[in-house]
């Protein structure tokens, strides 16, 4: 598999917000996405200029992301609700961190059959 599929299937599913995605998969698409932002920044600590490609990047990066969040989420057998858990300042990253960290259930859960790979 290229290493950027999983960063690709991320904007391909930008609205699919039901089925699930695996561990390597959405750790590659937040790795591409942080370099991403890191080269964005740089640039724009350069020329300011980059600062509004920045946003935009930002911005349209909010919807996939949260869509992959909801499908790793379900992955672990738990609902897209579980997000709202950023709202809690600290620890509430810090557990959906551990969310992200656990590993798939194996075979089908209520969200859909084991994805292998795929989106």
């Amino acid at each position: 598999m290229d290493f950027f599929q999983p960063y690709v299937n991320m904007f391909r599913n930008y609205i699919n917000f039901s089925g699930r995605t695996r561990r390597r998969d959405f750790w590659v698409a937040v790795l591409v996405n942080f370099v991403i932002t890191l080269i964005l920044s740089i640039l724009t600590r350069i020329l300011s200029v980059f600062g509004v490609v920045q946003t935009i990047y930002g911005l349209a990066i909010l919807l996939p992301f949260l869509a992959l969040w909801a499908r790793r989420l379900h992955d672990i057998n738990m609902s897209a609700w579980f997000l709202l858990l950023n709202l809690i300042p600290g620890i509430g990253s810090l557990i959906l961190l551990v969310f992200a960290c656990m590993d798939s259930q194996p075979g089908s859960n209520q969200y859909g059959p084991n994805p292998k790979g795929m989106y």
